[in-house]
Formats: structure tokens, C-alpha cells, sequence
């Protein structure tokens, strides 16, 4: 194949994605209560952006533009994020089951949460995303205090990881047995399996921003991530620098999985699963792979966060249990097929 057909291709299969990403946040925003058609939807943005009037009533404009759009904008960022953050975590620890979370990045959003949510630190100067962004970035860093330890190979930050999230686990589970009353407890549940009720624009405004940052740095050590499918040692013969890679994307999946946990809450197997439906598309190349893993994962968390608010409505699923559901059958399915290939 050569290389105009391949670019080609490649550019081919991103636009595709992109007018999937858009198609389905057009088409999900009219789904529910709300008698809203695509061209509604399309007026309202217009008429936000300076295209003339949307003819609509003031009712629609606010559940298009205040409720809605922001808020499956904001699932697909999320989506995006999470699923780089897979990839990226696959490629560097070289194991299939890595995942955002594996870093104890998940668990000590959770105790930031319940600790702003349940014994009011801050006073009331923290918001509950706040307090969980921090929350995320001291498991890193504890993380990482562990692993350098121990040596700091890829295997040992797995581990750390795996420890820091039992251990922030057992500390979120410690306050809200002991401090918090049932509607706390109830509220504190509904984030920790993920939600994004209430998304508002300046979170679709902060994600958005990061998840970008976040693509651009992966992208540019793209070769680098496919010189480590070989291993740390032929990485570092084929001149990687082995440790400030892996340091730097170490730090840029913390920052981004921080900052989509602290908006969204915990949603779990969107960077365990995806990454891995993506190389079936794409093959292992990670200029490739990182645009098409992240257009699938915004794809596929507008889809799931839809069916959690309307599938039970008036009540609201958490879209992290939507994408367990959804995501151990179709991760049974990807592992039976790669064992059948093998």
C-alpha cells in the first residue's frame, strides 16, 4: 500500500468519525420529553454562534442550549479523554487489562469528593469537583512515590497503583460509613458510579480544553508509544529516551483522567474496552489509533449517557453502571476473539 493511499485512508476513516461524533450529538439531543428535531437543534446553535434567529420558543432554546448540548458535549469529551487515557496506559504498561483507573487515579477522586460532599473541607470554598481533582492528584502522587520506591518499572507502577486504589477505596468507604446520612450516601453512590447530570459549560469548556492538550501531547510521542510495543529496551536502542516518555504520558494520563473524573465521576471500562475495538479498526499505530480510539469513545459514551437518562425516565441511570453492562460482554467478545486469532 503506499503512503498517499495510507494517508488517505487514514484521513478518510478520522472524517468519517467526525461526521458520526456529530451526527449522533445532534440526533441524542433531541431524544427525550422534548418534542426537538435535528434542524431545531441546528437553529439553536446557529442562533448561539451568530447565524441569524432559531424560530424557536425560549423553552426549547433552553433545553437545547442550557441542558442538553452541554451536557452530551461533555460526554463525549469524557468518552474521548477516557479512552486515550486507555490506550495510552495499554502501550506503556505493554498489558491489556490497563486501564485510566489504574493508577488509584479513580479511588482518590472519590475521597476528595466525599470529603468536600460529607465532612465540608474547605468550608464551602471547594466545590465538589475541586476537591475530587485534588483528591486525584495526591493518589498520583502517591502512586508514583511507591513505585520510585520499588524501582519504578512499568510492572511496579501497576502495583502501586493497585495499592493506592485500595487504599483510597478503603478511605472513602471509612467516611461514608462513619459520617454520612442516607441522602449523603445516596448522592455520594450516584457520582462514584459516574453521572453527568449538571454539566454545565464551563466543565465542557475545561475537559474540552484538556482532552485536546492531552491528544496533541499523545500524538506527538506517537512514535515513541509504538517503539515501546517492543519493550522498554529496544525502545531506548532505538533511541527513545525510555523514562522522560514514560514519565511525561505518565503525568498527561493523570491530569486528564483527574480532570474528567472531578466533572463526571467514575465511569468505569470506556479505557478498558475501546482501545482495544479501535486496533481492530486501525491496527497498532498510534498516529492512527489515538484520533480513531478517541472519536469511538465520544461516540460511544453520547450513546450510553442517553440511554441512562431516558431509558427509566423521570429516573436516571448512572452511566457507569450503563457501561458495565455494555462493556464486560463486549470485553468477553474482544478477548474471545483475540484468543481466536491467536
Amino acid at each position: 500500500m503506499s503512503a498517499r493511499h495510507s494517508t488517505g485512508r487514514r484521513a478518510g476513516l478520522h472524517l468519517a468519525g467526525l461526521l458520526a461524533l456529530a451526527l449522533s450529538i445532534a440526533v441524542a439531543i433531541t431524544i427525550g420529553p422534548a418534542a426537538l428535531s435535528v434542524g431545531d437543534v441546528a437553529r439553536v446553535v446557529g442562533e448561539h454562534l451568530g447565524f441569524g434567529e432559531a424560530g424557536v420558543s425560549r423553552i426549547k432554546d433552553g433545553i437545547v442550549w442550557e441542558l442538553r448540548l452541554p451536557r452530551t458535549l461533555l460526554a463525549a469529551v469524557c468518552g474521548a479523554g477516557l479512552a486515550i487515557c486507555g490506550a495510552i496506559m495499554q502501550s506503556l504498561l505493554r498489558n491489556p487489562l490497563a486501564d485510566p483507573f489504574v493508577l488509584g487515579i479513580s479511588s482518590g477522586a472519590s475521597t476528595g469528593a466525599v470529603l468536600v460532599m460529607i465532612l465540608g473541607l474547605g468550608a464551602g470554598a471547594i466545590s465538589l469537583s475541586a476537591g475530587a481533582f485534588a483528591g486525584a492528584l495526591l493518589a498520583f502522587g502517591l502512586v508514583v512515590v511507591l513505585a520510585a520506591g520499588v524501582g519504578g518499572g512499568t510492572d511496579r507502577i501497576l502495583l502501586a497503583g493497585v495499592a493506592g486504589t485500595q487504599l483510597f477505596s478503603a478511605l472513602t468507604s471509612f467516611i461514608v460509613t462513619s459520617s454520612a446520612d442516607a441522602e449523603q450516601t445516596r448522592g455520594v453512590l450516584f457520582w462514584l458510579l459516574g453521572s453527568l447530570a449538571g454539566a454545565g459549560w464551563d466543565q465542557v469548556a475545561l475537559c474540552g480544553a484538556v482532552t485536546l492538550l492531552g491528544l496533541a501531547v499523545c500524538l506527538l510521542c506517537a512514535p515513541a508509544l509504538d517503539a515501546f510495543a517492543f519493550g522498554q529496551d529496544a525502545a531506548a536502542a532505538l533511541g527513545v529516551p525510555v523514562a522522560w516518555v514514560r514519565g511525561l504520558l505518565l503525568v498527561v494520563t493523570a491530569l486528564l483522567t483527574a480532570a474528567l473524573v472531578s466533572a463526571a465521576g467514575a465511569i468505569g471500562f470506556v479505557g478498558l474496552v475501546l482501545p482495544h475495538a479501535a486496533r481492530l479498526l486501525t491496527g497498532p499505530g498510534h498516529r492512527v489509533l489515538l484520533p480513531a480510539t478517541a472519536l469511538i469513545g465520544a461516540i460511544f459514551l453520547v450513546w450510553v449517557d442517553t440511554a441512562a437518562r431516558t431509558l427509566l425516565d423521570p429516573q436516571e441511570l448512572p452511566v457507569g453502571v450503563m457501561t458495565a453492562l455494555i462493556g464486560v460482554p463486549a470485553f468477553a467478545a474482544i478477548l474471545y476473539r483475540r484468543r481466536a486469532v491467536a
